[in-house]
């Protein structure tokens, strides 16, 4: 494995038949950090892809879900013993070089650096933006680039899953007292069907999980 005293920095990255972009997606990230793809039961070459082009890879016997997927990405990253995790889409839809905006905030103290988008796709993503800023000081809960420090994310990690996991943790730590700051996040329209669906199928999966997460007690 690749020193962490060289990449303190795990980038963790959910795919899914994603051929098109992984290779470049982990070209990337290699500039910044160690990536780690988690190959969710491709049926492409996704994870050959990802593992010629320098990724640790994790491959899911079959597909178990976005949410599978970035639990199994926090698990090898804390038990790799990494000082931060950051999140990305596999899509491309996010540039690489950001993790070295989020980690250069991230190491002046920060428990978390969490990503605003400068768009939301849905709906349901804008309600779930109104409830943020009034229930969590947060503009954008939903955004895939999240960094954590190992100890923020170690605090949280053993939570049970659901749906939308990466907002969940995020907003567990910021109940628990955890810092945080957010960054103004650029992203790219993906070409094909984007991954947490369209509609309002959608709409109606983002809400759920907002009320899920509105009731959920403070872990203890």
């Amino acid at each position: 494995m690749t020193s962490n005293s060289e990449k303190p920095i795990a980038a963790v990255i959910p795919a899914l038949n994603e051929a098109k972009t992984i290779e470049r997606v982990v070209a990337g990230v290699r500039q910044y950090a160690m990536p780690i793809v988690v190959d969710d039961g491709s049926t492409d070459a996704t994870a050959e892809l990802a593992r010629g082009a320098g990724a640790i890879v994790i491959s899911h016997a079959g597909n178990r879900g976005y949410e599978a997927a970035l639990q199994t990405g926090f698990e090898k990253a804390c038990e790799a013993d990494y000082a931060y995790v950051i999140t990305l889409d596999a899509d491309g839809q996010h540039d690489p070089g950001i993790i070295k905006t989020f980690y250069e905030r991230i190491v002046q103290g920060e428990d978390m650096v969490i990503g605003s988008r400068d768009r939301l796709q849905r709906l349901g993503e804008v309600a779930f933006s109104v409830a943020g800023r009034l229930l969590w000081g947060l503009k954008d809960p939903m955004c895939g680039v999240k960094a954590y420090s190992a100890e923020c994310l170690r605090s949280v990690l053993s939570m049970p899953e659901f749906d939308s996991i990466g907002t969940k943790y995020a907003v567990e730590a910021i109940r628990r007292g955890y810092k945080f700051v957010e960054l103004p996040v650029q992203t790219k329209r993906r070409a094909d069907a984007p991954r947490f669906g369209a509609g309002w199928r959608a709409n109606m999966r983002i809400l759920r999980a907002l009320k899920t997460l509105i009731l959920l007690p403070l872990a203890q």
